[in-house]
């Protein structure tokens, strides 16, 4: 579909939705990044995963990498409020090792792999350039990154700490860095927002997403348009 089909494609279905949600899409758009993205990596508590998904959403993060390794990621939607309908999530569970396959796929994408672990030559959440697109990758609650997500990084990255506890939970961990450096972000010179095509993209998916029977709407509408 060439953008000149999802413009009116888009156009169209949102006459099935109130102006005042329309304003609030357009709203969050201005907001959103692809600048800094989420990978979580063989994360298996419900409630943390969806809280997770919960900070994404609140601090603008639009796409979330999901490794299942060993865990299949599961939300809980009376934390995740919501959340996971705005996002967009991407899973890789089809091979032996797909946290390789995830840090193939984001290079590819210009980001530079960041792990969050307390265990390495790491820097602190103040101290991380921001400059070119980064990956945060964050792992399991009790064990954290995998030896291989680890090792396989470009960068690591830590929160202080300076009680008795090694680690802070995770959707804790997720929830201080990225609102500190969405935070820092927006106050940057740097090109963090969505560009004109990937807005058209997310909003013609949340439409999809918000009118019931969007299939049947826009194969109806498709069929038309293309016989014009």
């Amino acid at each position: 579909m060439d953008r000149k089909e999802k413009t009116a494609l888009l156009d169209h279905l949102l006459s099935f939705i109130t102006a005042k949600r329309n304003a609030l899409f357009d709203k969050v758009l201005e907001n959103r990044t692809r600048h800094i993205t989420v990978v979580l990596e063989d994360i298996y508590q419900a409630q943390n995963a969806s809280a997770v998904l919960r900070t994404c959403d609140l601090t603008g993060i639009q796409d979330v990498h999901i490794i299942e390794n060993k865990n299949k990621y599961d939300v809980n939607p009376d934390v995740a409020l919501g959340s996971s309908k705005w996002l967009n999530l991407i899973k890789y569970n089809e091979h032996p090792e797909n946290t390789l396959v995830a840090y193939e796929k984001l290079r590819a994408s210009g980001y530079r792999i960041v792990a969050t672990t307390p265990h390495k030559h790491e820097q602190l959440v103040d101290e991380i350039d921001l400059d070119g697109k980064m990956a945060l990758v964050f792992g399991t609650e009790l064990k954290g990154l995998s030896d291989e997500a680890i090792n396989q990084a470009d960068e690591y990255l830590r929160i202080p700490m300076h009680g008795f506890t090694e680690s802070y939970n995770i959707s804790v961990s997720a929830a201080l860095i990225l609102y500190s450096l969405a935070n820092k972000l927006r106050q940057t010179d740097i090109g963090w927002q969505l560009s004109e095509d990937e807005r058209l993209d997310i909003k013609l998916d949340w439409a999809r997403r918000t009118i019931s029977r969007s299939d049947v709407i826009e194969r109806q509408f498709l069929k038309t348009y293309k016989s014009n």
